[in-house]
């Protein structure tokens, strides 16, 4: 059985070896910890601010978290979430029906249990009529994670389904930590992504080099060392590779760490910059972050969006889960000590027996 325990005042569970330590929340399912004992770091981002279970949320009580549509997210936001049925925002009727920022997953009460190296977890989305379990096992240096959306009714459903990884400090240092992914066409965000923004709107390029505003390009390979920044791109992964891959590496920790995941269930990733540019709270300035976010979806955008979009570089923004049916997705994510960044990550030599 995976230990309970508390992590950041927040309840949660935690599987280890003598390499990580895999901790999640109970409240929102997030990968919040995967620390690296050799190395002393956990890559995955925590906010700077406090923490509080999602289901505790309430805008009168908490006006900290800002009093948006996206508050409730905010709250209890940590690590790698998964964005599930919508990658984006909701609606505005969608909204007054009780549908958070990313949809029903990071906000979710999950049921967890396992034996020995191995989480489960269980969440119903109750708006969406879906269900989703999460499996993860710890071997080595790697974490192996499965996950199936059930649809129990008798209509197929278009979803949005990202994961949506954020790294932070101490591994994330402005200037200094470098990314390799298999990425390919790159488009910069379709309209203003915030008060930081230093990339050309809505420009096709090649990664890693996107265009600034200003001329000239920014290698994406390297964290910003700008004083203030926001920025979004989305990414084509190579489709001549059967799987896609993401790394990041921290010079001072001599740390790798990234995922690698099959490409025909996620052909996109995204990456997210917030650097220090969001005055408004909770972000108050103070917030480094920098997301990779592999899934069915280009860009985070309302659900009429994603399915009037349909298409982006000739492949699919979204997904469907077939009515009365399930789809999994296998992808795991690897901590490794190097000497220098890996230009490339391939799935862990171990699998699991039982996947």
């Amino acid at each position: 059985m995976p230990t309970l325990t508390t992590y950041r005042g927040r309840r949660a569970a935690s599987i280890e070896n003598e390499h990580l330590r895999v901790t999640v929340l109970i409240g929102g399912g997030h990968l919040a910890e995967v620390y690296d004992k050799r190395a002393g770091v956990n890559p995955l981002w925590t906010p700077p601010w406090t923490s509080i279970q999602p289901a505790e949320y309430d805008p009168a009580r908490h006006p900290e978290y800002g009093g948006t549509v996206e508050s409730s997210l905010l709250a209890g936001l940590m690590g790698h979430n998964l964005c599930l049925d919508i990658f984006g925002g909701p609606s505005d009727d969608e909204a007054r029906a009780g549908l958070p920022v990313h949809g029903e997953a990071p906000t979710a009460d999950f049921e967890v249990t396992g034996t020995g190296d191995t989480i489960e977890m269980r969440a119903a989305l109750p708006l969406a009529g879906l269900e989703v379990e999460r499996r993860l096992v710890l071997r080595e240096r790697a974490v192996w994670i499965r996950e199936t959306v059930h649809n129990p009714g008798g209509v197929d459903k278009p979803v949005g389904w990202t994961e949506h990884v954020t790294l932070g400090p101490p591994f994330l240092e402005k200037g200094r930590t470098q990314f390799r992914a298999s990425a390919g066409r790159s488009r910069v965000f379709e309209s203003s992504f915030g008060a930081g923004d230093y990339l050309q709107i809505g420009a096709d390029f090649e990664w890693p080099h996107a265009p600034r505003q200003s001329g000239g390009t920014e290698d994406l390979q390297v964290f910003t060392d700008a004083a203030a920044s926001s920025a979004y791109t989305a990414h084509l992964t190579d489709p001549a590779r059967p799987t896609a891959f993401f790394v990041a590496f921290a010079p001072d920790a001599r740390l790798a760490f990234g995922y690698v995941w099959r490409r025909a269930d996620f052909p996109w990733l995204g990456i997210w910059e917030e650097n220090l540019s969001r005055t408004s709270g909770p972000w108050n300035s103070r917030t480094i972050t920098r997301g990779m976010e592999f899934g069915v979806s280009p860009f985070p955008e309302s659900r009429r969006a994603m399915v009037e979009r349909g298409r982006l570089f000739d492949t699919p923004c979204f997904r469907w889960i077939p009515a009365r049916s399930q789809v999994s997705v296998e992808y795991s994510c690897v901590s490794m000590v190097a000497a220098t960044i890996p230009e490339t990550l391939e799935w862990p030599a171990q699998a699991p027996e039982s996947h």
